[in-house]
C-alpha cells in the first residue's frame, strides 16, 4: 500500500500557497453571486404573488352541512316521540 503522507503533504503545500495569494480584501461574490441573488429574488416574489392571488380566491364562510343538520335533528324527534309515548 502506497504512503499517502507524501501526497497529503503535497496537496496541503499546494492548498497552503494558492490560500496566501489570495487577497481576503479582493474576494466578492461576483456577477455570477448577484444573477443567482437576483434570480432567487425574483422567483419568491413570484411565488408570493402567486400564493396571494391563490389566498384571495378562497372562499373562508363555511357552508352548513345538511347531513349534520340532519343528524342533529333526528334524536330531538326521537325524544320529543319517545316522552309522548311515555305520557300516552
Amino acid at each position: 500500500m502506497p504512503d499517502m503522507s507524501a501526497s497529503a503533504s503535497l496537496a496541503m503545500t499546494h492548498l497552503v500557497s494558492f490560500a496566501k495569494e489570495v487577497d481576503e480584501d479582493k474576494v466578492t461574490p461576483g456577477v455570477l453571486g448577484f444573477i443567482v441573488f437576483a434570480a432567487m429574488a425574483l422567483a419568491v416574489w413570484a411565488l408570493m404573488k402567486s400564493m396571494s392571488r391563490h389566498m384571495n380566491r378562497v372562499d373562508f364562510t363555511q357552508v352548513p352541512d345538511p347531513k349534520a343538520e340532519q343528524a342533529e335533528s333526528e334524536p330531538a324527534d326521537a325524544e320529543a316521540s319517545g316522552q309522548a309515548k311515555q305520557q300516552g
